[in-house]
């Protein structure tokens, strides 16, 4: 069944910039391993919480270790706020 995944967290405002360059390249390495193409949205009311969005994965193990790895081998966690994660949401159809 395939999956979606809605993945939200803060940075750090000073870090913006940075933190949209490496989401590009977490983005275009991970379409690259896996086809899934990937959307950065930010939230209308407050220009440091950060949504990526991921539909229609079929393989969720693998895109979930593949995600994983590319967020750590770019270091996006440095830029995020220090009250902050990366929180993952799962949807799948009904």
């Amino acid at each position: 069944m395939p999956t979606s995944y809605y993945v939200y967290y803060r940075v750090l405002p000073e870090e913006t910039d940075r933190a949209r360059a490496l989401v590009a390249s977490v983005q275009l390495s991970l379409q690259a391993d896996t086809g899934i193409k990937g959307r950065l949205l930010r939230r209308g009311d407050d220009a440091c919480t950060w949504m990526e969005i991921y539909e229609s994965v079929a393989d969720a193990d693998r895109f979930e270790a593949v995600l994983d790895g590319l967020v750590a081998q770019y270091g996006l966690a440095a830029c995020l706020a220090p009250d902050s994660r990366r929180h993952v949401e799962r949807f799948v159809p009904f």
